[in-house]
């Protein structure tokens, strides 16, 4: 029987981290559509989730691959954070088998402020649910960039 080349798997479904020392955003999105959707945030704890509420978000949202949001500094240099960002991918990668980029988040800070005016006053928001925001403005980045469709 010969021996065909398995078919490449797309990668459709994301969930998107924007990652915090204390707080961890969490967005889901469809790429195939360019949809995103801020879900939650998970609080941290030694700059780790509740790994449990992690994998469950996983199993509700049937996703594929996670863009987790690097945070670099204006000139594109790194800073002490941007090294837990990519720990944190690393540990997400390890702890659960599926793809895992990370994605260029500088400015998010200020989009996520003009992107919640835009959707009626980000004072509107809580301050909890901000870092969601940001993770969906990140996942939201990284489907417009391209990137996605080398998964």
């Amino acid at each position: 029987m010969p021996d065909y080349p398995k078919e490449k798997k797309t990668l459709v479904r994301y969930l998107g981290f924007d990652f915090g020392e204390k707080r961890i955003g969490v967005a889901t999105g469809q790429q195939t559509l360019g949809t995103t959707q801020a879900l939650c945030v998970l609080k941290a704890e030694n700059n780790q989730p509740n790994w449990q509420s992690v994998e469950a978000l996983i199993k509700e949202w049937q996703v594929d691959a996670f863009v987790v949001g690097l945070p670099l500094n204006m000139d594109g240099t790194e800073q002490p954070v941007t090294l837990m960002a990519k720990k944190f991918a690393k540990r997400l990668h390890g702890r659960f088998g599926l793809p895992t980029f990370t994605h260029d988040e500088r400015l998010s800070t200020a989009e996520v402020r003009e992107y919640l005016f835009e959707m009626g006053g980000y004072k509107k928001i809580k301050d909890s649910d901000f870092d969601a925001y940001a993770a969906e403005l990140i996942l939201k980045s990284y489907f417009e960039s391209g990137a996605s469709a080398q998964g």
